[in-house]
């Protein structure tokens, strides 16, 4: 039963140290992206595309990382690093934008955070 315990406190930990990397990675991504888009003639049309990249490779990277000390679960751990940046995208969202809402950028953002962290998981509990 400790050994549960310790292995599901390791569990959570990874999981959020993937998703504050994956915060992170977004961060300075976009904060990139914005400095492109203000000093050059990239078209505003381009930002919701980016945007989407950006968080499918920032989730990707994240569940990676956190998920690279372990050697199972990557899966789940991974599906659970894509779901929670998600989660708190969109908690932080509806509490910044009155007018927030669920369309199907949302269910298509939704989609891309649990595949690319399941896809992250994986790789990170393959890498040697």
């Amino acid at each position: 039963m400790e050994a549960y315990q310790e292995n599901s406190k390791g569990t959570i930990k990874n999981v959020f140290k993937g998703i504050g990397i994956s915060m992170i990675f977004t961060i300075i991504c976009l904060f990139i992206f914005a400095i492109l888009l203000t000093y050059t003639t990239i078209s505003e049309s381009t930002i919701t595309p980016v945007i989407i990249i950006v968080t499918g490779v920032s989730i990707l990277v994240g569940s990676s990382i956190g998920n690279s000390k372990i050697k199972k679960n990557g899966i789940l751990n991974g599906a659970l690093v894509g779901g929670g940046y998600i989660l708190i995208l969109y908690l932080l969202s509806s509490l910044l934008n009155v007018r927030f809402s669920l369309n199907i950028q949302s269910v298509i953002m939704i989609a891309i955070g649990v595949i690319f962290g399941i896809l992250g998981g994986i790789i990170g509990v393959n890498r040697k």
